[in-house]
């Protein structure tokens, strides 16, 4: 069974935390939810799948808690694990900055040719974000604040998609 360890920067009972939850409760057993504050890195390499999570904070960037934790995370060996990314951000406030956090963690990442889950940009209202490459997403992105209707349904939609491509 393919263990998956989902990675979320945020507080416990956050927005970020709930769909890290979400996500979780679909892929069942075999997956685990951390908070980046506590994880380190050999939490990183017991997982041959990764799901890192981050919600916009401030004017786009990712939480800090990723800021602390994402050295760590790029010196763990990467090389052989899938990885898929969301990122939750408000594109009515920060239509410049939408999801860019998720898109500092792509960007920082060693093998970007493993991460899988990229999703359209279609449905949302932004002008730019460093998550969009191509058109698409590096990952799922979701704005529970002007989109909360559409959350659970993308969240399900992504994890069946990354399934698929991961080979779970």
């Amino acid at each position: 069974m393919t263990q998956i360890g989902i990675f979320f920067g945020g507080k416990d009972n956050g927005s970020t935390s709930k769909v890290a939850h979400r996500i979780q409760e679909l892929f069942g057993a075999g997956a685990t939810v951390h908070n980046v504050s506590s994880a380190a890195k050999h939490d990183v390499e017991k997982y041959d799948f990764l799901v890192l999570g981050t919600a916009a904070w401030g004017i786009g960037e990712m939480h800090s808690d990723w800021e602390r934790f994402i050295d760590k995370l790029v010196e763990a060996d990467l090389a052989n694990k899938k990885i898929a990314l969301f990122g939750l951000g408000d594109q009515k406030v920060y239509p410049e900055s939408f999801v860019d956090g998720m898109g500092t963690i792509f960007c920082r990442l060693p093998f970007k040719g493993n991460v899988v889950g990229f999703t359209s940009t279609r449905g949302y209202n932004f002008y730019y974000s460093t998550a969009e490459k191509d058109g698409n997403f590096v990952g799922l992105a979701i704005d529970d604040d002007t989109q909360r209707e559409f959350t659970d349904q993308r969240i399900m939609d992504w994890v069946n998609q990354i399934k698929k491509e991961a080979g779970i």
